[in-house]
């Protein structure tokens, strides 16, 4: 039978992707969940997996092609009924055939194929990467049985990994903090690895393109990688059986997204003098270009288009303070070994997030939104704090959902987990959606104040600046003033005109302020 795979609804607010790249051409037998197609869309760059057991008859876009959401993007003639019956649905005599025939017939192929050992797929979908959930099946785990260490309880890579007993191999990501702390990037240890494709590449590489690579020859039958090499390899368009290896793991070579960047630039680089010989031109431009020209596509598109609809809706108004944090510094000192010991790296992020809740609760009116289709305020009476990430296509938000029922290290190990997601690009839309206040730190490239753009439809938006060390009058006990050195942020809240006035915005920045200077007290939130 022939089955029509629409594109999916990938996340909320998107009604189109741009197909990326197919995995599959036509002809190609697939099985349920193995990925068909990437396809990105504002919020994230996402596989789109196969629904059936089957055959790919027709791909009916072109990489590159923008695709609305709810249009036919592949069909597939269903595993176990050739596309010849199909398409001439008779008996042999002549006659129609009964097609509740052909119903059982597919049921008894699914339940033949069940009892073949396959697990089958629950219908609360444990949100893995398609090669984990293939690779889980193989092995006859089901992912429904596992027991969740992320967010929510939801599984991560490293449960998956643990139950087929690859749990030495999962990935450890650490955020990095400078000396006030601030985070800001996430150096990321990774151990586990996937294998790159083996097919033979078309073409060979040029000499002197492997040559600038460096490191052990190229050429292999299989190589170890990251996922998110594997990635940068097909946005490069390298066969990482190609690339140079410098590392080995478990015996065999291992290559990093450093090397396949470098020999994908040797290989540009030889390709374009190999260019300028047959056309007779110089062997080298000393000049270089003078422009380049890039596709105002994807992701980047998406961010743009959400900022413009932010900046023409909502009428922005910055407000600007800082605040002594020298006694959350020695807080957090005080609790970073704590979190050590359980595995988890303690940011100012957590402390932040929870004295904007605390402020949120006093000032409802900045945990808000206005419905533009019946015009009235929306006021929620949840709590779920979207941190802005910058990545390598632009800027991002998780959400970290319920923050008024969490602690400190809760908080930091979902959105560590959260963040390090954004960054590989593996993170599922659903963690993109659904705040109602949005933090970003500035801190952690050294910057103090910005004038953030809100995260529209939301109220208000909060960014922290870098900690420094700064001079500041300090009144005593005894009520005499000195001048010592501490420990100030910056504070910058950008808040929707329409909804808030000047005063509040200013109330609600003296709330956070509060509870930053007064650490204990988040404590007890």
């Amino acid at each position: 039978m022939v089955r029509e795979f629409t594109l999916p609804d990938v996340g909320e607010g998107v009604a189109e992707g741009e197909l990326v790249s197919w995995f599959v051409e036509e002809g190609d037998a697939v099985s349920e969940d193995q990925p068909v197609a990437e396809v990105e869309t504002d919020k994230a760059l996402v596989e789109v997996p196969s629904p059936v057991n089957g055959t790919v008859r027709t791909l009916h876009a072109e990489p590159g092609e923008v695709v609305p959401v709810g249009d036919v993007i592949v069909t597939f003639d269903v595993e176990g009924e050739s596309a010849a019956e199909t398409e001439a649905p008779t008996t042999e005599n002549g006659e129609h055939r009964d097609e509740s025939t052909d119903d059982e017939s597919e049921e008894t192929a699914r339940v033949e194929s069940k009892s073949e050992g396959e697990p089958e797929t629950p219908d609360d979908r444990v949100f893995v990467p398609p090669r984990l959930r293939r690779r889980a099946r193989e092995e006859g785990v089901d992912l429904g049985s596992i027991a969740g260490s992320g967010p929510g309880g939801r599984v991560t890579e490293a449960d998956v990994y643990a139950v087929l007993g690859d749990g030495s191999e999962a990935r450890e990501t650490t955020p990095a903090t400078d000396e006030g702390g601030s985070e800001t990037t996430e150096a990321t240890a990774t151990g586990a690895v996937a294998e790159a494709d083996t097919e033979p590449a078309a073409g060979t590489a040029p000499t002197t393109a492997a040559g600038r690579a460096g490191g052990e020859g190229a050429d292999r039958d299989r190589t170890l990688a990251a996922p998110a090499t594997r990635r940068v390899a097909r946005e490069e368009g390298v066969d990482l059986n190609r690339v140079p290896a410098s590392d080995r793991r478990d015996g065999e070579a291992f290559v990093t997204p450093e090397a396949v960047q470098e020999y994908a630039a040797a290989q540009r680089e030889a390709q374009e003098a190999d260019a300028r010989a047959v056309a007779g031109g110089p062997a080298s431009d000393e000049a270089g270009a003078r422009e380049t020209r890039t596709p105002f596509s994807g992701v980047r598109k998406r961010i743009a288009e959400a900022m413009v609809e932010s900046k023409y809706s909502a009428p922005h108004v910055t407000h600007h303070d800082a605040v002594d944090v020298t006694e959350l510094v020695a807080t957090r000192e005080r609790l970073k070994p704590v979190a050590e010991e359980r595995g988890i790296s303690l940011t100012y992020m957590p402390f932040v997030m929870k004295a904007v809740v605390a402020a949120l609760e006093a000032f409802p009116e900045m945990n808000a939104m206005i419905d533009e289709e019946t015009d009235e305020i929306v006021e929620k009476h949840y709590y779920n704090v979207g941190v802005a990430t910058a990545t390598d296509v632009g800027l991002m938000v998780p959400v970290i959902e319920d923050v008024d029922r969490k602690g400190l290290l809760q908080l930091s190990s979902e959105m560590n987990e959260l963040v390090s997601r954004a960054r590989e690009r593996s993170i599922s839309p659903d963690e993109l959606r659904g705040s109602t206040f949005t933090v970003t730190n500035v801190g952690g490239i050294g910057g103090e104040y910005a004038t953030p753009i809100i995260n529209y439809p939301e109220a208000a938006i909060l960014a922290m600046g870098e900690i420094k060390r700064k001079p500041r009058v300090v009144e005593g006990e005894d009520g005499e003033e000195t001048i010592e050195p501490r420990s100030v942020m910056t504070l910058s809240l950008s808040f929707d005109h329409r909804l808030i006035d000047g005063a509040t915005g200013a109330r609600f920045t003296n709330e956070v302020m509060r509870y930053l200077e007064n650490p204990d007290l988040l404590l007890l939130e």
